[in-house]
C-alpha cells in the first residue's frame, strides 16, 4: 500500500517514515483514531516501508518482490489479529486465520472500513466478535518463529480494544519484551477500551478525523464525482471516509437507521396518553430486536449522534451540523426545539446503557421496550 494513496495525515506518514529512516522504530506501538481516518492502511503502508527496506518516504523504492507481496497481503513477516466469532467457517476456537481470506477482501475493497463492515463480510453480523485467548496463542507462536526474510516481523492488531482480558494478559509480556527485530502495532478507536498494561507499554499515535476539502478530493479522484456534489458528501460523512464511500452508494447503513429513528421518535412523541402509540413502541422494540446485536449498538451509537446533532441546531451552533436527513416530511430544525438542556444528558445516559446491557447479552426485546417508554418521558420535558 502506498503512502501517496492514503488521505490526509501528512504528517503521521512524515512521522512514521522518519522513525524507520532513523533507526528508531518502536516494538509497540498504538494507532488511535476514529472510524474512516485511515489507521489501518496507514499501518499497512508502515509495515510494508519496514519490510520491504523502502526509501525517500515511499513504498516503491526498495524491495520489489517484497513490494509486489504487499499488494495482496501475502508477505510472510506481515501478522494479523482482528476481532472473530464462531461461524460455519470455524464452528469453535475461532481465530483470525480462519478468516484470513475475507480480511484480505475487506482490505482490497473497504481499506477505510469499520467492524461492522468486516461482520458482514464473515456472515456473523448477529453476534459479537472479539479477540481472544486462543488468537493470543496463535500469535506467541508465530513472533516464536524467526523471520521468513530474515528482517522483522510484525504483528498489527486491528480494533485491539476488543481484547479479552485472557488474551490482554497473555499478551503482556510479548509486548513488554518482544523477541528481536518484532514490532507490535496495534489499532484502535476507543484507547480506554484497551487495558492500561497494555496502553502504558505502547507508544501511542493519535489520528484526527480526516478535513473535509481531503474526503472531498478523495471522493473526486475515486469517484469522478462533481465538485459540488463531492463537497457535499464530504460535509455529511464528518471526517470519516469510510461514510463518505457509503454515501456515494447510497450503501450507508444509516439510512436505515434514520428510517428506524424517525418512527421511533413520532412514535415517542404521541404515546403520551395515547395506547396505540404504546403498541407501535413495543412494535417498534421487537423489529430492532430482531437484528444482530452489532446492528443494534450500531443504531444505537447513531441515535446518539442524532440528539447531539439536534442539541448543536437547538443553540445555533449550525456549522457544527453535518446532518441532512433523507425521510420525507421530517425536518432537523422542527426536531431540534425539544432537545436541549434540561434532557439531553438523561437521554444520552439512557442510549449508553442500552448500548452496555446489549452487549452483555442483555434481552433486547425488554432493553429497547425500556428505553423507548424513558424517551417518550424525556422527550416532554421542558428545557429550563
Amino acid at each position: 500500500m502506498l503512502f501517496e494513496d492514503i488521505l490526509g495525515q501528512k504528517h503521521i506518514k512524515n512521522h512514521l517514515t522518519q522513525s524507520v529512516d532513523n533507526g528508531r522504530i518502536s516494538h509497540a506501538q498504538l494507532f488511535v483514531g476514529p472510524e474512516g481516518c485511515g489507521t489501518l492502511p496507514m499501518a499497512i503502508a508502515y509495515a510494508q516501508y519496514i519490510l520491504c527496506n523502502n526509501t525517500k518516504g515511499e513504498n516503491n523504492l526498495g524491495n520489489t518482490a517484497c513490494n509486489l507481496k504487499f499488494k495482496n497481503l501475502s508477505h510472510p513477516d506481515l501478522h494479523f489479529a482482528y476481532p472473530v466469532t464462531t461461524s460455519e467457517k470455524a464452528k469453535k476456537h475461532p481465530v483470525s486465520s480462519h478468516y484470513i481470506e475475507d480480511w484480505r477482501q475487506l482490505i482490497e475493497q473497504q481499506p477505510y472500513g469499520n467492524l461492522f463492515d468486516l461482520y458482514k463480510l464473515l456472515g456473523v453480523d448477529n453476534k459479537q466478535g472479539q479477540i481472544g485467548v486462543d488468537e493470543a496463542h496463535d500469535i506467541v507462536k508465530a513472533l516464536s518463529l524467526k523471520a521468513y526474510e530474515g528482517g522483522y516481523k510484525i504483528m498489527l492488531v486491528w480494533m485491539a480494544e476488543k481484547m479479552n482480558r485472557e488474551c490482554a494478559n497473555k499478551l503482556l509480556k510479548l509486548i513488554e519484551e518482544p523477541p528481536n527485530k518484532t514490532v507490535f502495532i496495534l489499532i484502535a478507536e476507543n484507547e480506554e477500551q484497551i487495558i492500561s498494561t497494555i496502553r502504558s507499554r505502547c507508544q501511542v499515535l493519535h489520528f484526527p478525523p480526516l478535513a473535509e476539502d481531503v474526503i472531498e478530493h478523495g471522493l473526486i479522484k475515486k469517484y469522478g464525482l462533481e465538485s459540488s456534489i463531492a463537497k457535499k458528501i464530504a460535509h455529511q460523512s464528518n471526517g470519516n471516509y469510510n461514510k463518505a464511500c457509503d454515501l456515494v452508494y447510497q450503501d450507508s447503513e444509516d439510512l436505515q437507521f434514520e428510517t428506524w429513528f424517525i418512527f421511533w421518535i413520532r412514535s415517542a412523541f404521541k404515546a403520551k396518553g395515547n395506547k396505540a402509540a404504546i403498541h407501535d413502541l413495543i412494535s417498534w422494540s421487537e423489529e430492532i430486536a430482531k437484528t444482530g446485536r452489532e446492528t443494534q449498538k450500531q443504531f444505537l451509537h447513531f441515535c446518539i449522534d442524532f440528539f447531539r446533532q439536534a442539541l448543536l441546531l437547538n443553540y445555533n451552533a449550525s456549522d457544527l451540523v453535518y446532518l441532512e436527513t433523507k425521510t420525507e416530511k421530517f425536518k432537523l430544525e422542527n426536531f431540534a426545539p425539544f432537545i436541549h438542556n434540561n434532557n439531553i444528558l438523561e437521554i444520552n445516559n439512557e442510549l449508553q446503557d442500552a448500548i452496555y446491557h446489549i452487549e452483555r447479552n442483555g434481552n433486547s426485546k425488554i432493553i429497547l421496550t425500556d428505553l423507548s417508554i424513558k424517551l417518550t418521558r424525556l422527550l416532554h420535558k421542558k428545557s429550563t
